[in-house]
């Protein structure tokens, strides 16, 4: 008799169908409202994800799991009934997000330097709220496991199994080692009833495989050339698509899907080597493109959700660095084509930080790949030791964004008819804010032109992790205007930093400590709610931030 060992996690929910995935002890059938899924196996752990379709648009549907002929779902814990809640255009929507979230309130060595896991927050307030007031999706934007900083309970596992003196040490080393870091995190009763219950989508960012991970091509040498590196990278990029990766496709991609294929046909073998040689293929670079697109996209009602893989996509080894190739940006503005009242990208890393620390980044950039050899190695120990490797590090690319967010608010793209915003979601720099964006055109419409979008960058990190105070000092001082003014006309003295072709300022103020964002879209009108977390069992979080975006009207 097989049994659950993780999930059921609710993945992709359309109008109409859902996939829902799952890890098993053994080989059986899984079955969920009709649909019904062989496991696969990959090194000895059992999979599946189940196609759910028929089902009726706008309703709420409670489901149970079975492993062949037995009900292993819902757990006999007192938590509500797990429910697929398909879209309804009419329906506001709410997007929950954030990134950085290290391992689980009951895991952490340091309750109190990491302070109150705000996703276990989220899930415990929910259980108390209507279900109208659930999320329809949530977005996790990288940083879900911490491969190179693993918990205490982590690291007695792996020290059974290996000498920790010898590389990578207490980090994660292969496929095995990443499947804990998923049982750790998921496990929780709390949050593992949320993931059955809340439609999410991910992408990973750097801590999911390495501090820094595709930083620079500097950084992807020096680490290939490590004898432990290529088993983490294999590992990390399979898990990745077993536990991520495949739940971020709708039903009709997973059918498309080569690889998926591959391991379905595969029925009753072990399917390690046919994802071995496909992380590895995803991980190299040929011909300015990436291997794999982990880039993916879903509508949500009349909300388009776009979210760029901005750090395994990275283009480091030809003449001009990019943070995606051609080809992925291609397939990007693809994918803003269409008629929707607002657009959503999720990028892992910000691409508007604080016009100081772009101005650092741009003339980071160039130091360490336009100047001499001896000034480029000393921007390149810069760029890694003070991660300046966010979208202004890669100029070409954020100019290439700013123009394609300029055409989608101007209408240039999709049905002609602007959305009534255009909202960057972004994780990864331990602090949570609001930025507001505004293009030359932007002083147009307000003088009789059509009217256009208003475009945002609105970051939420970490979830559940900490930053030491002196780099809360330095982040919030990277946002004061006169610091961005001496910032610029230093660095403009000893290099020509280039100007950024839009302009963007802060609405509110920054969040520091374990927060979670919600962007609630009703009609054109959005609004998002910034949350911080607290040591408290009555109410877990407190709002500290809530701005609108744009009004019905707009």
């Amino acid at each position: 008799m097989a049994s659950l060992v993780l999930g059921p996690v609710l993945r992709h929910v359309g109008r109409d169908c859902a996939t829902v995935w799952v890890e098993t002890d053994a080989p059986c059938r899984v079955r969920v409202l009709g649909g019904e899924e062989p496991t696969f196996e990959v090194s000895g752990h059992h999979y599946a994800i189940v196609q759910v379709r028929g089902l009726e648009p706008g309703t709420a549907t409670e489901y149970e799991v079975h492993l062949d002929s037995d009900r292993v779902w819902p757990a006999d814990d007192g938590h509500p009934p797990s429910v697929v809640r398909t879209v309804d255009p009419d329906r506001p929507q709410r997007i929950t997000f954030g990134s950085c979230r290290f391992s689980t309130q009951r895991s952490v060595k340091a309750p109190r330097r990491y302070g109150v896991d705000a996703l276990d927050a989220y899930a415990r307030r929910m259980l108390r709220t209507p279900r109208d007031g659930w999320p329809d999706l949530l977005l996790m934007l990288g940083d879900q496991v911490y491969a190179d900083d693993t918990s205490k309970v982590t690291r007695a596992r792996i020290a059974a199994r290996r000498d920790l003196g010898q590389p990578p040490h207490g980090e994660v080393a292969d496929f095995e080692e990443y499947t804990w870091l998923y049982h750790e995190s998921w496990g929780d009763p709390e949050i593992r009833w949320l993931m059955s219950t809340v439609p999410t989508a991910m992408i990973f960012d750097d801590h999911d495989v390495h501090d820094d991970w595709n930083s620079s091509r500097a950084w992807r040498q020096a680490m290939q050339a490590t004898p432990w590196w290529q088993e983490r990278i294999t590992g990390a990029l399979a898990s990745y698509w077993v536990y991520q990766h495949l739940g971020n496709l709708s039903p009709d991609e997973l059918e498309a899907d080569a690889t998926y294929a591959k391991v379905r046909a595969a029925a009753g073998q072990d399917t390690a080597p046919i994802l071995r040689p496909f992380a590895q293929a995803a991980d190299r670079e040929a011909d300015g493109a990436k291997g794999y697109r982990w880039s993916h996209w879903r509508d949500l009602g009349r909300t388009r959700l776009v979210v760029l893989d901005s750090r395994c996509g990275r283009i480091l080894d030809g003449p001009a660095r990019s943070m995606l190739s051609d080809d992925e940006l291609a397939w990007v503005e693809e994918r803003l084509e269409g008629d929707y009242d607002h657009l959503l990208i999720g990028t892992s890393v910000p691409w508007l930080l604080s016009p100081a620390m772009y101005t650092i980044e741009a003339w980071n950039e160039r130091m360490a790949e336009r100047t001499g050899p001896r000034r480029a190695r000393l921007g390149e120990r810069l760029r890694v030791g003070m991660d300046l490797e966010h979208w202004p590090a890669f100029h070409r690319s954020f100019e290439r964004l700013a123009r394609v967010v300029d055409d989608v608010a101007a209408g240039r793209r999709g049905s002609g008819r602007p959305p009534a915003t255009v909202c960057v979601l972004s994780g990864d720099v331990h602090h949570s804010y609001v930025a507001q964006a505004r293009f030359p055109a932007d002083a147009a419409a307000r003088d009789g032109a059509p009217p256009r979008s208003s475009v945002y960058q609105l970051t939420c990190s970490p979830v559940h992790n900490w930053v030491p105070t002196v780099l809360n000092l330095a982040f919030r001082a990277s946002w004061n205007f006169a610091v961005e003014r001496a910032v610029r006309v230093l660095l403009s003295y000893v290099a020509r930093v280039p100007r950024p072709p839009l302009t963007w300022r802060r609405t509110d103020r920054i969040v520091f400590g374990n927060a979670i964002a919600t962007l609630v879209l009703e009609g054109r009108a959005a609004r998002v709610v910034i949350e911080s977390s607290r040591d408290d069992a009555e109410e877990p979080l407190v709002t500290a931030v809530a701005a609108d975006l744009a009004t019905a009207r707009d």
